[in-house]
């Protein structure tokens, strides 16, 4: 099947370069592109595209507000949000407005590619770099601390078994399955299976908002869990 996929950024030029490597990929078609929010959340309801490629700063309505009105309408596209740098704080707003997946723009073509294929199949991708930057530069400060985490999120992270702890603080650290696995000395599979349980038990939609539970909950702080 052919991923669709929408490109959202105000820079032309790159727009056209992602707009080559994606379509000299296999399996992979850029069906449109908007250099504003608002063109593209109507070219996401109109097309529904598999995966947009979300720009943060982008004239009028920008990346985030994008986000959160493409999950608000409870469309089947993933957010992949690409930044210039890893330090950016309206990622962290972006995570926290549904997207499924961050990468940083110098990531290289094949990176990008696998990472529109990761979370076209569901699965949230989160670049290491970008994740770790974002809690250790932002999360404390923009005051999502265990004070402001609800009791019932609280209870659910606290009735994790002690191997779903360290698997949430590894998926927190950014580690795919694979890399989990590696870690931990499992089969990938295994990984696979105790990430699913983990969003099931604390009621996550994907792993990017259970790494936003387990930091608001004090579970997982910047520097290791």
């Amino acid at each position: 099947m052919t991923l669709r996929v929408l490109l959202a950024d105000d820079d032309a030029l790159l727009r056209a370069g992602l707009g080559v490597i994606l379509g000299n990929a296999d399996g992979v078609e850029v069906v449109d592109e908007a250099a504003d929010g608002i063109r593209a959340i109507e070219l996401c309801r109109t097309l529904t595209p598999d995966v947009v490629l979300m720009d943060v700063r982008m004239p009028g309505v920008d990346g985030i507000e994008a986000t959160r009105r493409i999950v608000a309408d409870g469309l089947s596209t993933k957010v992949l949000v690409l930044t210039t740098f890893q330090h950016d704080e309206y990622v962290w707003g972006a995570l926290r407005g549904g997207a499924s997946g961050f990468l940083l723009k110098r990531a290289s073509p094949e990176r990008l590619v696998d990472a529109v294929r990761t979370v076209a199949s569901g699965e949230t991708l989160l670049d290491p770099a970008v994740t770790r930057a974002l809690v250790e530069h932002f999360v404390l400060r923009a005051g999502d601390g265990p004070d402001v985490a609800p009791a019932g999120e609280r209870r659910r992270l606290a009735a994790l078994t002690q191997r779903e702890t360290q698997v949430l603080c590894l998926v927190a650290r950014g580690l795919s399955n694979e890399e989990i696995a590696g870690v931990l000395v499992i089969a990938e599979s295994t990984a696979k299976t105790h990430v699913k349980r983990i969003l099931a038990k604390i009621g996550a939609r994907d792993r990017a908002q259970a790494v936003v539970l387990a930091y608001r909950a004090g579970l997982v702080t910047p520097g290791g869990c």
